[in-house]
């Protein structure tokens, strides 16, 4: 029998047909299960990636390290931001236009000096000065703003992220 005619066997999701070392399966339930693990697989092998240890030739490895760390979770929180800023301008609120905008360019900013950052890159420093340029002007228009939780975590997060890439940035000057 061929994998098309077990397909369309009515016995096809009884039992796996053998066939030398084969085994065919053609049963939803075996295929899920199979799918899931290999994604949970691949997003292991993806999260070990992360945590590469510094290069040892690099007096400031570790600090970059921290430094791609500290842009990523604002990267994040911007982006978080930035979605929940459309939600507000949606609704008619007003303020949130300017700060969905800038969220969307820090999250960007800070996704990029992360990289450089993490992989060590001589180009690092530049991406520091322009991240923190972009981390202070989404952190003042979030500020504008302060009884809103969403916008006051923003704002912390880009202060925070200006204030590590201002230390990376004279380390690397």
């Amino acid at each position: 029998m061929h994998c098309w005619e077990m397909k369309h066997s009515s016995f096809a999701n009884r039992q796996p047909k053998t066939t030398g070392q084969l085994t065919m399966i053609h049963s939803t339930k075996v295929r899920i299960p199979l799918i899931a693990f290999a994604t949970i697989a691949l997003f292991a092998v993806g999260a070990s990636a992360i945590a590469v240890p510094p290069v040892k030739d690099n007096p400031h490895a570790e600090h970059m390290l921290k430094c791609a760390s500290v842009c990523a979770d604002c990267q994040i929180q911007c982006d978080s931001c930035s979605a929940y800023c459309a939600k507000m301008v949606g609704e008619g609120r007003k303020g949130h236009d300017k700060c969905m905008s800038l969220c969307v360019d820090c999250a960007d900013c800070c996704s990029m000096c992360a990289s450089l950052c993490a992989r060590q890159s001589d180009l690092s420093g530049h991406a520091c000065e322009c991240c923190i340029k972009c981390c202070e002007d989404c952190a003042s228009a979030c500020e504008k703003l302060p009884e809103d939780k969403q916008m006051a975590a923003c704002a912390k997060s880009c202060r925070n992220c200006a204030k590590e890439c201002a230390s990376m940035s004279k380390m690397t000057k």
